[in-house]
């Protein structure tokens, strides 16, 4: 029997309100990650939170390496989401690859959402000439080839400290820890890779929906520059630097993720 779209993402929906808010976790998270930015909105807002397939409580028997060798195929799991629940003009708030994923899904369906948030968001993760995405090739290697020959200590001795931030604060990167090493190995690996090997520079300049670009003061994963350059080609963005360290501001810096994201939403 083919698994419900529901309960292949994991999808809850809670909150009132007219206007629909999705919120969709980055890379080796869950929806758990919201929890401090939603309690902000429920009341005025219907929220929706769903797991991406691989994370969290989400089906691992709808996991396919084809379908998601590419962000279309998480893109894809977004608009059957949007249509099992009626969704259109919605505000999507996605932060880190989940931004990505809404960039494509908005060029698909525009009509699904009226405007995008992007939190630590990045186009392409890699140098190239004449941009600076914060990461040389062989660093990207020597990622897969630790999350390879031992994920585990992996994610839980280096990659969520690296992310997290905040050294005088290890809960926020435990935290983290525990959402990456549920992730089953060979699918982290395999996303790792569609994600870090990415580049969608050029579709920047095709989005037509008007997107709010929250970049935190200091992100090891997304620089500065990545979002300056975002907001220089996609024609109706807006960039706010918040006072935040590390990659995941919602767990480290909800405050200011709220603040930021309530500023937009009344314009």
């Amino acid at each position: 029997m083919k698994t419900s779209i529901l309960k292949r993402n994991n999808v809850n929906v809670q909150g009132q309100g007219n206007q629909t808010l999705i919120f969709a976790h980055g890379f080796g998270a869950d929806q758990t990650v919201w929890r401090h930015v939603v309690c902000a909105f429920e009341s005025n807002y219907r929220i929706v939170l769903f797991d991406y397939v691989g994370a969290g409580k989400s089906d691992l028997t709808a996991y396919s390496r084809s379908r998601y060798s590419r962000l279309y195929g998480y893109a894809e799991d977004l608009l059957d989401l949007c249509a099992e629940l009626n969704l259109t003009q919605s505000i999507f708030v996605g932060h880190s690859v989940s931004a990505m994923i809404g960039l494509l899904a908005s060029l698909i369906e525009p009509e699904r959402f009226s405007r995008l948030i992007f939190i630590g968001a990045s186009p392409r993760y890699l140098n190239d000439v004449g941009y600076y995405g914060g990461f040389e090739q062989s660093d990207l290697d020597a990622i897969y080839a630790a999350m390879s020959a031992n994920y585990e200590a992996w994610a839980c001795g280096f990659f969520a400290s690296l992310l997290m931030g905040n050294p005088d604060r290890p809960s926020l990167a435990r935290e983290f820890a525990n959402t990456l090493v549920a992730v089953r190995p060979d699918i982290a690996l395999a996303l790792a890779r569609t994600i870090f090997q990415s580049d969608y520079r050029a579709e920047l300049l095709r989005l037509t929906v008007p997107t709010l670009i929250v970049q935190s003061s200091n992100d090891k994963a997304v620089p500065p520059e990545v979002g300056e350059y975002m907001a220089s080609k996609i024609p109706k963005s807006q960039l706010v630097n918040i006072n935040a360290e590390g990659h995941l501001p919602h767990l480290s810096a909800p405050d200011e993720v709220v603040r930021a994201i309530s500023a937009y939403l009344v314009q």
